[in-house]
C-alpha cells in the first residue's frame, strides 16, 4: 500500500481554516481518491506576535469627563514605538508589545505622552502579560462564577500598611453594616468581591472615601473580572 498527501488553504491571507487534504490509496493495483478532513492548524504554524503588556487607565470616559477615543489612544501608545497595540471597550485599556522590562517607567512614558497629545491626566498602570497571569492565578475567589460580582483594583507600586489599614477600617465598617462584600489585598491588587453587586457595595463606598484605595486622589484603577481575564486573553491569542 502506498499514499501520497498533497495540501492546499483556499486563500493564505485569511486566518488559518479546516481544509482537506487528498490522499491516494493503491488498493490492488487500482488508485482510489478520497478526501480526509484536516484539523485547522495542523501541519501549520501561526507567527502571530502577541502582546507583552497591558496599560489600564484611570477615570477615562467617565461622566462626560476627561474623553479619549481609544484610536486616539492607539496612536499616542504606537508614537512610544510600541507595537501590537491594540484597546478593549473604552476604559482605557490597552495591550501591547514593549522590550522595556520596568513597568512603572513604562507607565511614565505613558502619562505624559498622553497628556501632551490628548490633554488628559490620568493615572497609568502597567503590567507585563507575567503580571496580569499571576493576579488571575491569585485570585481568593476563584468559586464566583460572575464577573460582575469580582473586580480587582489595580495599584502602581505594593499596597503599603496605611492603605492596610484603611481597607480594614472599611472592611470592619462594611461588615458592622450587615455587608457581605470583602476585600483582599495580594502584592499591588486589591481584590473586591461584591456578591450584592458593585453598585449596591459598602464596601466599596467605605473603600472610596478619604484615605481609602479607590478614592479620587487615589491610584488604583479598577477593572471587573471580565475584563481582567479579556485582557490575558488579548496577550496568549
Amino acid at each position: 500500500m502506498w499514499f501520497t498527501p498533497s495540501s492546499s488553504i483556499a486563500d493564505s491571507s485569511r486566518d488559518l481554516v479546516p481544509y482537506h487534504r487528498t490522499v491516494f490509496v493503491s488498493l490492488d493495483c487500482t488508485v482510489q481518491r478520497r478526501r480526509e478532513p484536516v484539523a485547522a492548524g495542523q501541519g501549520i504554524r501561526q507567527n502571530r506576535p502577541v502582546p507583552t503588556h497591558v496599560a489600564l487607565l484611570r477615570g477615562i470616559n467617565v461622566g462626560g469627563r476627561n474623553r479619549v477615543a481609544m484610536a486616539e489612544l492607539r496612536s499616542v501608545v504606537t508614537s512610544l514605538a510600541h507595537t501590537d497595540v491594540a484597546t478593549y471597550i473604552q476604559s482605557g485599556n490597552v495591550v501591547f508589545t514593549c522590550p522595556e522590562a520596568d513597568t512603572t517607567a513604562i507607565a511614565a512614558a505613558l502619562e505624559r505622552a498622553i497628556a501632551e497629545s490628548l490633554d488628559v491626566r490620568p493615572t497609568v498602570v502597567v503590567l507585563s502579560r507575567d503580571e496580569l497571569s499571576q493576579v488571575i492565578e491569585d485570585n481568593p475567589y476563584p468559586d464566583e462564577t460572575n464577573p460582575r460580582f469580582l473586580h480587582a483594583a489595580f495599584t502602581s507600586a505594593q499596597i503599603g500598611p496605611g492603605q492596610l489599614a484603611a481597607i480594614a477600617t472599611a472592611q470592619q465598617r462594611a461588615t458592622d453594616k450587615g455587608s457581605r462584600d470583602e476585600a483582599k489585598v495580594v502584592g499591588r491588587t486589591l481584590f473586591l468581591h461584591t456578591p450584592d453587586g458593585l453598585g449596591r457595595s459598602e464596601l466599596a463606598a467605605q473603600l472610596a472615601r478619604t484615605g481609602g484605595p479607590l478614592a479620587t486622589a487615589g491610584s488604583a484603577t479598577v477593572r471587573n473580572w471580565a475584563t481582567v481575564t479579556k485582557l490575558l486573553a488579548m496577550c496568549v491569542a
